[in-house]
């Protein structure tokens, strides 16, 4: 299913900051982060002090449901190559990291199916709703650590995860979260390198629909890190092993 924005102006703004090596880069006009084949520490991403770059949010999409967990791990057992995400949330205006935000994910799996929504792309498989679906609260240090695994793709779109950041929720006994404030609706995007490795190799090969690349997507807008491109890392020789994606993710409060 293609996606649209769901309004023609976006009235809040949001930033995404270089984190490390690439802040120097997005300072004079932002090239796409690089993958690299080192395996990573588990050391926070240290946002940028004073680069922030203005970009629009971008839509949520058909597939959000409320209510899902505040959990660290969001698998639920679901096969894919390992995918550690540590995104970092800043405020736009200072770049001051911001503790105790709900950063909220969701995305499809190995398939191309998002859970609540199982056969949309085609497939047959059990849907208990909250697959590949959760989020954290951001450490002191503005960071919260999901671990997933690398998305599959469906019809029209290119491998992708939505992301929401929430200030002021008020955690509940299921698991789950209310109320708060919702800063940021954005979507994260993949390296085409890396997924055309990973789309090559079982269980993401089983997926036979067409896959569309980041240069054909209607959404992704060519702006690397700005528009939410992740810089990732292997975490071993072989895709299969996994990826580490980080991002600094600057709000407007």
């Amino acid at each position: 299913m293609n996606e649209t924005p769901t309004r023609d102006t976006i009235a809040r703004r949001t930033v995404l900051v270089a984190t490390g090596a690439t802040a120097a880069t997005l300072a004079v006009g932002a090239a796409a982060p690089g993958t690299s084949t080192a395996p990573t520490t588990d050391t926070a991403p240290v946002a940028a002090a004073a680069v922030c770059t203005l970009t629009k949010e971008m839509t949520e999409g058909p597939y959000y449901l409320d209510g899902q967990y505040v959990r660290a791990d969001i698998t639920e057992g679901k096969t894919g190559f390992p995918l550690k995400l540590a995104l970092t949330v800043v405020d736009d205006d200072t770049c001051a990291t911001i503790s105790n935000a709900l950063v909220e994910i969701w995305h499809c799996d190995v398939l191309g199916e998002y859970s609540g929504y199982v056969g949309n792309n085609g497939h047959n498989e059990p849907d208990d709703g909250t697959f590949l679906r959760g989020g954290v609260l951001t450490d002191s240090g503005g960071v919260a650590r999901i671990t997933t695994v690398y998305p599959g793709w469906y019809r029209g779109r290119c491998v992708h995860i939505h992301v929401k950041v929430h200030v002021n929720v008020t955690l509940t006994s299921d698991g789950s979260f209310t109320g708060g404030t919702e800063l940021h609706t954005g979507q994260l995007f993949f390296d085409e390198t890396v997924t055309a490795k990973v789309g090559a190799l079982s269980p993401y090969s089983a997926n036979t629909v067409t896959r569309t690349t980041l240069a054909q997507d209607s959404i992704y807008d060519d702006g690397g890190a700005a528009s939410g491109l992740l810089a990732l890392t292997a975490l071993g020789s072989s895709p299969s092993a996994g990826y580490s994606g980080t991002l600094t993710l600057g709000v407007e409060r």
